[in-house]
């Protein structure tokens, strides 16, 4: 197969032209097989001949998950006998969202995974070890094993937790390549620092980080990634996805934002009316899905706030790239006047020396305000570090939270649910 698309060095106005192609064949599927996309046609008189640019797009109403979990068989496009897979995202109003795929779907999915990953320097033949779940419904596990059988590298399943295992791993089948939650690291590292296991030697060159950012908006690397690298000197690439999408953003070598794979999704960056926000200003990633044949998605909002680049990849590819996630957009705080995401606060507990682990909570007081609660687990017992923490909050954020001291072994069981994918570092109880 091809890892490096051509379309994905294109001329921007060919990319264009052929994205419009492929919006008029997915319009086409949608009004064909989609019972909730045929109603939203109806009920909002949409001619689809009419849709002819991407800048008519706008003449479509966005979609949210909610829709999907009000109308979730609705959103299906084929039959329950051509499903191979279920996967499931959580739901904003509770129960979790079903997505079924079908065998086009996986074959797209490892289509995906394939281009993403030599996107970021993994070739056939190199071993990878995937610190990461296959089960529970997890379509990213999944596809991250789809894609790198396609390109024909190896795979050590792992899955998540337990640093003497990966460790032993690392040193039996020699990866070049780690699949894992960042601030797993930092604990592989503690790990082997505390068991005199010489890690700086392993056969690691780099990790391709999920589920956590490691950049700064300007794409200097984040506390957590500091950390990691002044401890162990391998490279990082961050990648960028979600269930709905089925598609993943991932960094190439010059490691300035997840490039866009033009032939799986249209993007749009939209501000809080629904308009395209201008370049180099923030808004709701907004996307619709090409070549999805079981649930495909037509301008659907996924609530995370990012920034667009469009300047020319060193790479050589010319299409858009994704900088990190600002934040979940039903996940801002407004406190005391100002206006914060949980990206900003983790950064703030990651530079710190001595935490453990740690839970931001978000919960309304009796008046209705937004109130912040740092639930801390530390192996200093100075009285005076909670001051610190809090005098840190204060000092690059403006704000100071309720900080709570908390007993590892009990705050760990929240954060490290065996039920969650990655570290549960923040909870919304509003």
């Amino acid at each position: 197969m091809e890892l490096f698309p051509f379309i994905e060095k294109a001329d921007i106005q060919d990319i264009k032209i052929f994205q419009e192609e492929k919006l008029q064949e997915l319009l086409q599927y949608l009004e064909s097989n989609s019972p909730f996309y045929q109603k939203l046609f109806k009920e909002n008189n949409i001619q689809i001949s009419e849709i002819q640019t991407l800048e008519d797009l706008q003449k479509i109403p966005t979609t949210s998950k909610n829709d999907i979990q009000e109308n979730n068989d609705d959103f299906f496009c084929i039959p329950q006998n051509k499903i191979v897979d279920y996967s499931t995202t959580s739901g904003t109003l509770g129960d979790p969202v079903t997505f079924g795929l079908s065998d086009k779907d996986l074959e797209r999915l490892a289509y995906n995974e394939a281009i993403s990953f030599a996107c970021a320097g993994i070739q056939k033949g190199d071993v990878v070890q995937m610190i990461t779940t296959i089960d529970k419904r997890f379509m990213a596990g999944l596809a991250y094993f789809l894609g790198l059988r396609k390109m024909g590298a190896s795979v050590v399943r792992m899955g998540p937790g337990i640093p003497e295992l990966q460790w032993d791993s690392i040193f039996r089948y020699q990866p070049k390549y780690l699949i894992t939650v960042p601030s797993f690291l930092l604990k592989m590292i503690d790990y082997a620092e505390k068991h005199g296991i010489d890690y700086k030697n392993s056969s690691v060159y780099g990790a391709v980080c999920i589920g956590e950012s490691i950049k700064n908006q300007d794409f200097t690397d984040n506390i957590l990634s500091q950390k990691i690298k002044e401890k162990w000197n391998i490279q990082l690439f961050s990648t960028y996805a979600s269930t709905e999408m089925s598609t993943a953003f991932t960094e190439c070598e010059h490691q300035v934002g997840g490039h866009q794979h033009p032939e799986l999704i249209i993007t749009e960056i939209l501000d809080d009316e629904g308009n395209a926000v201008k370049d180099g200003e923030s808004g709701e990633l907004t996307i619709t899905t090409l070549g999805v044949e079981a649930l495909p998605l037509l301008r659907f909002k996924t609530g995370d706030l990012v920034k667009a680049h469009y300047e020319p990849c060193q790479c050589g590819r010319s299409t858009m790239r994704l900088g990190p996630v600002v934040g979940r957009k039903q996940q801002m705080i407004k406190y005391k006047g100002t206006t914060l995401y949980p990206p900003a606060m983790n950064d703030i507990l990651n530079d710190f020396e001595g935490i453990l682990c740690y839970q931001i909570v978000i919960q309304s007081n009796e008046i209705g305000l937004d109130e912040i609660i740092i639930k801390l687990s530390t192996e200093r017992e100075e009285e005076r570090f909670e001051g610190e923490v809090r005098d840190h909050f204060r000092a690059k954020l403006r704000v100071s939270p309720k900080i709570e001291m908390v007993n590892f072994d009990i705050l760990s069981k929240t954060v490290f649910n065996p039920n969650s994918r990655k570290p549960i570092t923040f909870i919304d109880l509003r």
